[in-house]
């Protein structure tokens, strides 16, 4: 008899093949990584966005590979075409900004080993809290949506140090992708309960360290950020972003308040959770950890990337 599985909204599923989560009413609902395959659509987008044909990932890697033996600035673990297409990716197959690219994402895991110390997919204790969570969809234009709730955090549980190394590996789990690779991402900060408590965890310090990772080190590109339900609080915090933001993150800035109709007009609600003004559940994010873990080939990318799995 095949067993049941509840979807993330209570609906009970009949087949065994089914992943945890899986919701019959929603069929894009999938808390699992696709790392095969890539639509036509998100190809054009490459080839029209990001100059990626057949020809300039071909003359591009190429070049790209010299340019890391001859300069001998890092010892990179892996140099195979998989690998560096997500950084040539990133940087609209532009080679010296994508070489300087990889030389920061190694300086960073040279700087921050600890990092790495760790099994990606047993973050339970962030996971638990749903301060960091990608929900299991892509809104309208087929991008993920990872979502922050920083007021959910109980800074007694832990520190901001592992917010970050949650963030690292969600990343590093979501370039996996090869339409996140080219598409990139969107990031929802939900700052509602948000006080001085936790502002107080966020020194300079960490501030440089997550600008050193999310825009110099990592190649995943980040489409739009959206704060919604900030407060003063949260405006003292961002006073301490302000001199690190270049242009292009002001334009992929929006602030929303309580308006989520403002935030309606960048993601469709059709893709939002019911408290964001959407008609979703609020999926479970341990449901991403259960099916990651019965994944092989996530699995064994992690470890290439120097993660533990103990």
């Amino acid at each position: 008899m095949p067993q049941l599985i509840l979807s993330g909204n209570g609906h009970i599923l009949s087949s065994g093949d089914y992943p945890v989560g899986t919701d019959v009413e929603y069929p894009d609902v999938l808390a699992d990584l696709d790392l095969e395959s890539t639509p036509d659509d998100v190809l054009e987008y490459a080839r029209v966005r990001l100059g990626e044909t057949e020809e300039s990932r071909t003359k591009l890697l190429a070049e790209l590979e010299d340019m890391i033996y001859e300069k001998g600035d890092i010892i990179p673990h892996r140099m195979d075409e998989k690998f560096l297409l997500r950084f040539l990716r990133a940087r609209h197959f532009k080679l010296l900004p994508t070489y300087q690219l990889i030389v920061n994402y190694y300086k960073f895991k040279e700087n921050h080993p600890d990092y790495y110390k760790i099994n990606p997919l047993e973050l339970s204790i962030v996971a638990d809290s749903e301060v960091v969570s990608v929900l299991p969809y892509r809104e309208q234009t087929g991008r993920r949506i990872l979502i922050y709730k920083l007021g959910k955090w109980n800074t007694s549980d832990f520190e901001m140090n592992e917010i970050l190394k949650a963030t690292l590996a969600t990343l590093e789990l979501g370039i996996l992708e090869p339409r996140a690779q080219i598409l990139g991402g969107v990031v929802i900060f939900d700052m509602n309960g948000f006080t001085l408590q936790h502002a107080y965890q966020i020194t300079p310090k960490v501030v440089s360290t997550i600008f050193d990772l999310i825009v110099y080190s990592i190649p995943m590109k980040t489409y739009a950020i959206h704060i919604i339900n900030e407060s003063w609080v949260f405006e003292t915090v961002f006073n301490l972003f302000k001199p690190f933001l270049g242009k292009r993150y002001n334009e992929m800035l929006f602030f929303h308040g309580k308006n989520m109709d403002s935030l309606h007009k960048h993601i469709d609600p059709k893709y939002l959770p019911k408290v964001y003004g959407g008609v979703r559940p609020n999926y479970p994010y341990q449901d991403w950890f259960i099916n990651l873990q019965k994944n092989t080939a996530v699995i064994d990318e992690m470890l290439s990337l120097g993660y533990y799995n103990e």
